[in-house]
């Protein structure tokens, strides 16, 4: 066990001047100090740039640097971590912030686990386990589809060896469900470590494409459909009749998403939601 290991904290950041101070500053007032803090700025407008480079002239272990052209979410997202050095990658959003002791926290919790692939965090008390936890590919699924969706979690909410990250693929790209789709690679082939709330703080503000999950209801409903492609695929880590059961259980959802679109929104989303559906 690595009891120092090097963690490459993550901030991708496009017009976040708001935040982006308070986002660095606990990153900095970390208690875990062997940390590096690599932020890629995807084209901002505003002075998102000037305001990170304030806080790298002050700290040797701060990188700004700054895209060619715009990205986007997820392929920023693997930007950064193409700059990486560290065991493990720590995803802070430039909105959001990681309490003092969080960065301590999670190294203690992965370093327990050395054959996982990530962890997660963020997730609600556990009625029969004690934080943390290893679930292995099979154990993962099931938790996530009969039990608990640990998979719905945002990057900000995860840790991960930065090899398998690697080894996995890094992220597809795929708007909204990128790390929703991650943790469903990730977990097919690494074990995960479960980890208790407390560690992370996730900002909610209108500028945030997350808000997109609840206005338009074609959002969740690819998160149904990304279910359905990773629980038929050939390597789902369940056992037949679990799969075919987990398969059930996200139809059942799918029809009821189409209809409540249906319902409270109109007929054309509700037939972008089904022509998705066949096509896939």
């Amino acid at each position: 066990m690595n009891t120092n290991p090097l963690v490459s904290v993550l901030m991708t950041v496009y017009n976040r001047e708001k935040y982006i101070a308070e986002a660095i500053q606990s990153v900095v007032d970390s208690t875990y100090k062997n940390w590096e803090l690599i932020i890629v700025d995807d084209r901002s407008k505003d002075d998102s740039v000037s305001i990170a480079r304030s806080f790298e002239r002050n700290d040797e272990r701060i990188k700004v640097y700054i895209n060619e052209k715009n990205l986007g979410d997820y392929p920023n997202r693997n930007q950064a971590a193409s700059y990486a050095n560290g065991k493990y990658l720590k995803y802070v959003d430039a909105d959001d912030m990681i309490y003092p002791y969080g960065l301590e926290q999670l190294v203690f919790y992965m370093e327990q686990f050395p054959e996982a692939g990530f962890g997660l965090c963020s997730i609600k008390q556990d009625k029969l386990n004690i934080y943390p936890y290893q679930l292995s590919p099979e154990e993962a699924y099931f938790k996530h589809y009969f039990e608990l969706p640990i998979f719905e979690r945002a990057p900000l909410s995860s840790i991960i060896n930065r090899e398998k990250f690697l080894e996995s693929g890094c992220f597809s790209g795929k708007q909204h469900l990128g790390d929703f789709e991650l943790w469903h690679i990730l977990s097919k082939q690494f074990n995960v470590v479960l980890m208790p709330p407390g560690i992370v703080w996730h900002r909610e503000h209108e500028d945030q494409q997350m808000n997109d999950n609840r206005t338009d209801p074609y959002v969740p409903f690819k998160y149904l459909l990304n279910s359905l492609e990773h629980l038929n695929a050939h390597d789902s880590p369940l056992k037949d009749d679990e799969k075919q059961q987990a398969i059930a259980l996200v139809k059942k959802k799918i029809k009821r998403s189409i209809l409540s679109a249906l319902k409270h929104h109109s007929l054309k989303k509700s037939l972008q939601m089904y022509n998705a559906l066949k096509k896939a």
